[in-house]
């Protein structure tokens, strides 16, 4: 079975056409074929009984009585000849015997076999008389018997005749019936498979046409197929097509850009780590700046490529089909505040943190990744001594997590690009890839994520970085409380 579905997969649309008709037509000719060769026989048989049957008629008319009473035989004198206007031609032959009032043979062949049924309830024709197939000295026949009144002047009786036909004739009459069927069946079936044929040729065409095109096409060329003639049941995978390919025309785009990018940010430090190691060998600098220097363009170089491989990890987990397990938002978060805890003690700020429970569906690095790049930067721009608070909520099938700053906020222009790759607030801020990964996984979530000012009065008091991701389960268990940092 499994052979049979292999070969059937593997066929063509042309093939499946045909099979998938002229096998049900085929099957339907062969029972149609079978019902009409049996109809004919029956056709046949009662057109050849009547024959049968004035054959026995024309052998009582021959018959007489002699005697009287009980004494009273049947009396027969039937020579074959008077058969042979019966006989329709030579192939075939017809048989009789006449028995008497007693059951007596009389007349004919006497090893023809005696009529043991009996006459039918319902009968088509004004006489006694009982058709039925029998087999006489090894071939089949067909069988008349007719009980046929016999009067004299000295007596009467029922005589018995029998006449049978060979079914040579029949046979013959019923198989060219449906020789004359059948070839016109499989007429019929040519005549199906080539309209298939040609409807099948007419309506690919535009699909082989298709497909020479792209075959044709090079192989950076992304633009949307023009298939104005295609059929309407391929419309939907003509636009599912042109939807892929925008969508490999973005991410082939997004890694032109990045690459471009990740070149001419890693030539810096690379660049600046070459004149490092050449000052160094020259003596320029004492060993130790030379190895602090060196060590602090190492450390900016790792933070980087870092940064540029969660960046591509970002992107990869908006792939379809990505099963992820869940995580609690509100632990990974309290637990990124506790490893960037010391960074918050050396600021000296008036740190805060509420958290709910929030089940996201997202691998544990990713929500990790997320928090620690907002937390990181609000801490980065918060004043010595300023406030941030981190707030988690979760009600209505979302978890919201807003990380409050005292910083300076963004201009309008900063705003626009600070989620672009390599794009900073500030000169010398940094690599540029936070917030960019920040929103790579968030989008790679389901979620949004904004940064706006927070205004007091007619002045920015900081920045609000206000992230929101569907949940997957929500506890409702509350602190009630608000927590340190350091809270377990």
């Amino acid at each position: 079975m499994t052979e049979l579905a292999r070969r059937l997969s593997g066929l063509s649309m042309r093939s499946r056409l045909l099979w998938g008709i002229l096998l049900p037509v085929g099957l339907l000719v062969a029972i149609n074929t079978i019902s009409l060769y049996r109809e004919t026989l029956r056709a046949v048989d009662t057109a050849y009984d009547r024959t049968l049957l004035a054959s026995a008629k024309a052998i009582g008319e021959l018959l007489g009585v002699q005697g009287d009473g009980e004494q009273a035989r049947l009396m027969a004198a039937v020579p074959y000849a008077a058969l042979e206007a019966f006989e329709t031609d030579s192939r075939s032959r017809l048989y009789f015997k006449v028995r008497g009032f007693k059951g007596e043979m009389v007349s004919g062949y006497e090893d023809l076999p005696d009529w043991q049924g009996k006459l039918p309830d319902q009968s088509a024709y004004a006489a006694l008389v009982d058709f039925y197939d029998d087999r006489f000295r090894g071939e089949p026949v067909r069988m008349a018997v007719l009980l046929q009144p016999v009067s004299g002047q000295t007596g009467m009786g029922l005589a018995t005749i029998q006449v049978a036909e060979t079914l040579d004739l029949r046979r013959g009459l019923a198989r060219q019936v449906l020789l004359d069927t059948l070839w016109r069946q499989a007429a019929l079936l040519a005549v199906i498979a080539i309209v298939v044929w040609a409807v099948e040729q007419r309506a690919t065409r535009p699909v082989r046409e298709l497909s020479a095109a792209l075959q044709a096409r090079d192989a950076d060329d992304l633009s949307p197929l023009q298939a104005p003639e295609m059929p309407a049941e391929l419309t939907p995978l003509i636009a599912a097509t042109n939807d892929a390919l925008a969508r490999q025309a973005r991410l082939l785009e997004h890694q032109k850009r990045f690459v471009r990018d990740a070149s001419h940010q890693l030539r810096t430090p690379l660049a600046v780590l070459k004149v490092q190691v050449q000052s160094a060998r020259q003596g320029d600098v004492e060993p130790m700046q030379a190895l602090a220097e060196i060590d602090t363009t190492v450390a900016r170089a790792t933070q980087l490529a870092n940064q540029m491989l969660a960046l591509a990890r970002a992107e990869q987990m908006r792939q379809p089909g990505q099963a992820m397990p869940t995580q609690d938002w509100a632990a990974l978060t309290r637990a990124v505040a506790l490893d960037l805890a010391p960074l918050i003690a050396k600021q000296g700020l008036d740190f805060d943190i509420r958290t709910e429970p929030a089940a996201i569906a997202s691998h544990e690095w990713a929500l990790r990744e997320l928090t620690r790049n907002l937390l990181h930067n609000a801490i980065q721009h918060t004043p010595a001594g300023g406030r941030l608070d981190i707030a988690l909520t979760a009600e209505a099938g979302w978890a919201r997590l807003v990380i409050a700053d005292g910083g300076p906020g963004l201009t309008p222009q900063q705003r626009d690009r600070l989620f672009l790759p390599f794009s900073t607030g500030e000169a010398g801020g940094g690599s540029g890839l936070g917030l960019a990964i920040c929103q790579a996984l968030v989008h790679s979530l389901g979620g949004q994520i904004d940064l706006s000012n927070r205004i007091d009065g007619s002045r920015v008091a900081g920045l609000d970085a206000r992230v929101r991701l569907p949940l997957q389960g929500i506890a409702r268990e509350r602190s009630g409380r608000p927590q340190s940092p350091l809270a377990p």
